[in-house]
């Protein structure tokens, strides 16, 4: 009965995954012998159909998925669509995100309102610092209200995807293990484009004239949060 509850209850968590069969599963098998071995793989791609799975564990993946974000948000022409739980972009991913609203694409952010864990509170300081220049630049950010939101997907232009389990932060691109799948599959992109438009009608929209209101305290919250960002 707990375990029933913490599935369908309130204080269930909205999260995105996906399930492989055939070669992407047996693709799947060699990365995860690979890491429980701590084998580097040679390269951090490896092709499945429609798409490739990437990881960071290999001898050039530790950088791949920041690179490949960067590329895709400079290459967009219509619209970015992310969400992510935990948002603490480094000084490239901010400026292509800004650059993309700036060109007249439409960026929106997808993030949640509430936070379950203690260190993530420091995390969510963290991204509040980071929101009025991405607002001013034309970002949209929109918390997403029901319920703790972990969700790691990424739509561009409605023709490509990722979801994994890979952040936008610091930790993700840099320090931990991770794995994402990229795919141009028109059925993965559109379920998870309606995903992301599902999620944003029970989402509210961060307006910048509000946002630069706020109380002094939280300011102060976000700098702490800001100087602690690549340890979270």
């Amino acid at each position: 009965r707990e375990n029933s509850l913490a599935v369908f209850g309130k204080t269930r968590w909205r999260d995105t995954q996906v399930r492989v069969t055939g070669a992407a599963a047996r693709t799947l098998q060699v990365l995860f012998d690979a890491f429980w071995r701590n084998q580097l793989l040679p390269y951090p791609e490896l092709p499945v159909l429609d798409g490739v799975l990437i990881t960071n564990h290999s001898r050039r993946g530790r950088n791949h998925l920041h690179r490949l974000y960067g590329r895709k948000f400079a290459e967009a022409r219509h619209y970015i669509h992310l969400t992510t739980p935990y948002f603490v972009p480094d000084r490239r991913t901010r400026r292509e995100l800004m650059r993309a609203a700036r060109r007249g694409v439409e960026v929106k952010l997808l993030v949640p309102h509430r936070i379950d864990e203690r260190l993530a509170r420091v995390v969510q300081w963290a991204a509040h610092a980071l929101y009025s220049n991405l607002l001013a630049a034309g970002v949209q950010i929109h918390e997403y209200m029901p319920r703790m939101l972990h969700a790691k997907t990424l739509v561009v232009d409605g023709d490509w995807c990722t979801v994994g389990t890979a952040n936008v932060d610091y930790r993700s691109f840099f320090l931990n293990y991770e794995l994402t799948l990229v795919s141009t599959a028109r059925t993965l992109v559109d379920r998870l484009e309606q995903d992301f438009q599902a999620d944003l009608a029970q989402s509210v929209r961060i307006q910048s004239r509000r946002w630069a209101d706020r109380h002094p305290w939280f300011r102060f919250l976000e700098t702490i949060g800001w100087a602690v960002r690549r340890w979270l």
